[in-house]
């Protein structure tokens, strides 16, 4: 009987060893799928989540795929600009680690040369009335490609001319080159009397009658840059006289354009 019973306690050490190895075994076996499929599940709905964000008719083209936390765009808008919100959008949706940006921009093809002139007028008389006189900005096309340089006054001059540049149809992309021109009390100075200077004298007064005004002065640390377009030779060296004559000017550089020899330049 003793035998017997020390069997059967052996018997049941046994069954329940291979009951708890048995249970292992399935827990393990369900737990990995269980979490793939949790995590996946997070993925669609991240992908919904981001979705969510990107309504409306600007992104109604955008696709979203989204893999271990990362969103990948794709597919196509009308502007650069909303390129740049889609990714956005998409990086502020909660549970998102990165965002890859697939978008291309599709909308109308204009010619380089043709979206620079569009993209120079329109940035020429951008914040008329907040001293836009003050501001030199640049602006090269290439492939649709945007290219802005030169000088801003501040960075709300700098942020307005990017932002209505990624609001243009054609343009495919932009890169910011504008330089701010130091914040100086003595600067300041200086291009309000050069201002006084040039626009005040005379025989350069006409160059007041159009709004965006052809005659821009930039200063950085005293140092005065003339830029624009004017209609002679006579009427630049008058200008770069009139802001060497300014106090507490260190140097002068004159970049303006004679109209004629530009417009000579362009058509060679």
């Amino acid at each position: 009987m003793q035998a017997k019973a020390v069997v059967s306690r052996m018997l049941i050490a046994v069954c329940c060893v291979g009951m708890a190895g048995v249970g292992t075994t399935v827990l393990a076996g369900l737990g990995a799928p269980v979490f793939a499929a949790d995590r996946g599940g997070s993925d669609r709905q991240l992908a919904r989540s981001v979705k969510e964000q990107l309504k409306g008719k600007n992104f109604r083209d955008v696709t979203v795929m989204v893999r271990d936390g990362t969103a990948t765009l794709s597919g196509q808008v009308n502007l650069y600009a909303y390129k740049l919100q889609a990714v956005k959008k998409a990086r502020k949706t909660h549970g998102v680690k990165a965002v890859r940006d697939n978008i291309a921009v599709g909308g109308p093809t204009i010619p380089d040369n043709v979206l620079q002139r569009e993209l120079l007028k329109k940035i020429e008389v951008d914040r008329e009335g907040y001293g836009e006189v003050f501001d030199a900005i640049s602006v090269s096309v290439q492939n649709g490609v945007a290219t802005l340089g030169g000088h801003a006054l501040g960075p709300v001059t700098q942020q307005s001319a990017v932002s209505l540049t990624e609001y243009t149809p054609g343009v495919k992309e932009v890169i910011n080159k504008i330089s701010i021109d130091p914040i100086s009390q003595f600067d300041d100075q200086i291009r309000v009397a050069t201002f006084h200077a040039i626009y005040g004298y005379p025989p350069l007064q006409q160059y007041a009658i159009v709004p965006w005004r052809p005659i821009r002065i930039s200063v950085q640390n005293s140092r005065v840059t003339l830029y624009g377009i004017v209609d002679n030779e006579m009427d630049k060296e008058l200008a770069y006289m009139q802001a060497m004559k300014v106090p507490n000017v260190f140097h002068v550089t004159n970049d303006l354009i004679v109209g004629n020899e530009n417009q000579e330049k362009s058509n060679k």
